[in-house]
């Protein structure tokens, strides 16, 4: 019976595995970090080949699918890079081929950092005595040297001087970067040999070392797993991902970075322009917006250029998970970009007239993403304002239906395809179907961390509440300029100190949206103190402020009552009625 794999695993001789990361044959793919190792690693590293230890298996992806081109770069240090196609590209082992290649080959000191992560450069040194005594702690074996070749102890006092060959030779330290340059090791053996009191003692050691040091570095054999040309785009990723678990993880971005540097484009250049357009610091209107990403704005590209497809008729689905970001073409992201940073700039002007004006406040970050993608495919239709109205029954249901929570991806290609079919007279989307509101789950809305609590936070705001001092209906300007907040109708403390529970006093239904004055000026009073302060320091009638208090869908006898349950069952009452307005069904 065949097996069926996507790689071939063999081993390669450390000296092959360095020339042809010298020849460039070898590269990294551009998604790679950079070169990251400390001393002590190197070190450890090269002690460890001393001894034909092993120090782990290499993942390479083997090059030529047309389907699977990134753009590539040799590893650091090597000198004056071919203009060449790389054979296979490095997915893991970077940090060790690098170290072993700058210690090895190179002629430069390596560079490198210290215990406290300071930039130093060194070069390494095999301590020929202490390499053949077995006696030796092996540790000591190797020796990093500073950039000047001398170590120097307290005081400035010289320990270890092998600043020329001469002192290396009398030292008896010789340098790694000779173990694969024969050329170099002949001079440095000449002048070892040089001193003729010694020649017979260093005759002895040096046969030791060709015996028994020099051929474990040079058939050093390293494992390599060579992923095969056919392998996919995100096989790739998710193998990177797998064996990079100790380091950062690969986003598709980079990875359609590297992949778009193939054809000349920096998509990272791109992005960057993109989303300073949709984050213009110092404009107020961009701040709900603040922090989409640049997978988010993928998403919608690969939302819209899947969705345009299927209308073509050639079957695909529309989708926007990874390995759909990952099959984009350039030309999808060329054809896409400029239309879905307006689409997001026309979902932020809609979250305004929802009253979401900041990412703080925006109850699902991932909704976003089908609103930003359903306006670019609408264009003007979604100037129209049944279309709009259409448009914030599905947003509504979504944020009080808690609907855009966790794993999201198959809801939100859903809604872009149903609601847009919705509004050109198809039926209604499934997220409107599904959604609904447990009568309850008001009790239990206490925080930002519900969708919902920030959801009521905007719709009391977009359904007229005005601030008690000012009277002024919240809108953007006034949400910033005052601070607008979520804050207690019936003080904490008032609650506290009269045994109220604090399920109640501390829910949704004991919250409105509120200047930071307004705030201060109620202070821990009884609702009844704090509005006549309110009509007595800025002259405002009773009658007006009443209206005010209306506005929060607040039942004015029992509030200027101080009657806390009287007010709580009335605000319950109201604020379901809103729901049901708003997501045009019934409350459970």
């Amino acid at each position: 019976m065949s097996t069926i794999t996507t790689f071939d695993s063999t081993v390669e001789s450390l000296l092959d595995l360095l020339e042809s990361i010298q020849e460039c044959r070898t590269q990294l793919p551009d998604f790679q970090r950079g070169w990251v190792w400390d001393d002590e690693r190197i070190r450890n590293l090269l002690i460890s080949v001393s001894l034909s230890y092993p120090i782990g298996a290499v993942m390479m992806l083997q090059t030529g699918n047309p389907n699977v081109r990134f753009a590539s770069r040799p590893i650091e240090g090597v000198d004056n890079p071919r203009q060449v196609e790389p054979e296979r590209l490095i997915l893991d082992g970077q940090q060790r081929l690098t170290a072993l290649f700058q210690s090895l080959k190179l002629k430069a000191p390596v560079a490198t950092r210290d215990k406290r992560d300071k930039a130093i450069k060194r070069f390494y040194y095999i301590d020929i005595d202490k390499m053949l005594d077995p006696n030796v702690d092996r540790e000591e074996t190797i020796v990093s040297v500073p950039e000047d070749r001398i170590i120097r102890g307290p005081g400035g006092r010289v320990v270890l001087d092998c600043s020329d060959l001469e002192k290396e030779c009398e030292a008896g330290m010789l340098p790694v970067n000779l173990l694969f340059d024969p050329a170099g090791l002949l001079v440095w053996q000449t002048c070892y040999f040089s001193d003729s009191a010694r020649l017979a003692e260093r005759s002895l050691k040096w046969q030791k070392l060709m015996t028994d040091v020099f051929p474990r570095f040079q058939q050093y054999q390293v494992p390599v797993i060579m992923l095969r040309k056919p392998t996919p785009k995100e096989a790739v990723c998710q193998v990177f991902e797998n064996v990079n678990t100790g380091g950062v993880s690969l986003t598709v971005f980079e990875l359609l970075t590297a992949t778009f540097a193939a054809e000349d484009f920096k998509l990272r250049d791109d992005w960057e322009e993109k989303e300073a357009k949709l984050k213009r610091s110092g404009e107020i209107y961009n701040k709900v917006l603040a922090d989409i990403s640049s997978t988010d704005f993928l998403q919608a590209v690969a939302l819209l250029a899947t969705y345009n497809r299927r209308k073509a008729g050639d079957g695909v689905a529309v989708s926007c998970k990874r390995r759909d970001i990952l099959q984009l073409t350039l030309a999808d992201y060329q054809r896409w970009a400029d239309r879905v940073t307006e689409g997001f700039i026309q979902a932020a002007q809609f979250l305004h007239e929802q009253h979401v004006f900041s990412a703080r406040d925006l109850p699902y970050g991932t909704q976003l993403i089908p609103l930003a993608a359903i306006f670019v495919e609408l264009g003007k239709e979604a100037h129209n304002v049944c279309v709009r109205d259409r448009i914030a029954r599905w947003y509504w249901c979504g944020v009080l239906g808690e609907l855009y929570g966790g794993a999201t991806e198959t809801r939100i290609a859903r809604d872009v395809v149903e609601v847009v079919e919705w509004i050109r007279g198809g039926a209604e989307p499934t997220t409107v179907r599904d959604a609904h509101f447990a009568a309850d789950r008001l009790f239990t809305l206490r925080t930002r961390n519900s969708a919902a609590y920030k959801g009521l936070h905007a719709l009391l705001m977009r359904e007229g509440a005005r601030d008690f001092l000012s009277g002024v209906p919240i809108d953007i300007q006034t949400y910033y300029g005052e601070s607008i907040d979520i804050h207690h109708i019936f003080p904490r403390d008032y609650c506290e100190k009269r045994g109220i529970e604090k399920a109640k006093y501390d829910c949704i239904m004991n919250k409105t949206p509120l200047s930071y004055k307004t705030n201060r000026m109620i202070g821990r009073d009884a609702p009844s103190v704090y509005l006549k302060k309110l009509e007595e320091r800025n002259g405002v009638s009773a009658a007006v402020l009443d209206d005010i208090l209306q506005t929060h869908v607040i039942d004015v006898a029992s509030i200027r009552a101080d009657d806390f349950d009287q007010f709580f069952e009335k605000r319950r009452l109201a604020l379901l009625a809103m729901i049901e307005r708003v997501m045009g069904k019934k409350v459970e």
